[in-house]
């Protein structure tokens, strides 16, 4: 997943992709995915989970 994609519910960067079994997708942030994980995740095909990534150490060395 990008930056660019975006939490449908909020805005923020989305980690999350659920991927429906209607057809469609849905992007989450951390937040939101964890919010309807349990009543969503058993109607998907498939659930893309990034948030790993909020812990990626990001820091830029200055030399």
């Amino acid at each position: 997943m990008t930056a660019a994609e975006r939490c449908d519910r909020c805005g923020a960067q989305a980690y999350v992709r659920a991927v429906l079994t209607s057809g469609g997708q849905l992007l989450f942030c951390a937040h939101h995915a964890r919010a309807v994980e349990e009543t969503l995740r058993p109607q998907t095909t498939q659930w893309q989970d990034e948030t790993e990534r909020l812990h990626e150490d990001n820091r830029t060395v200055v030399r």
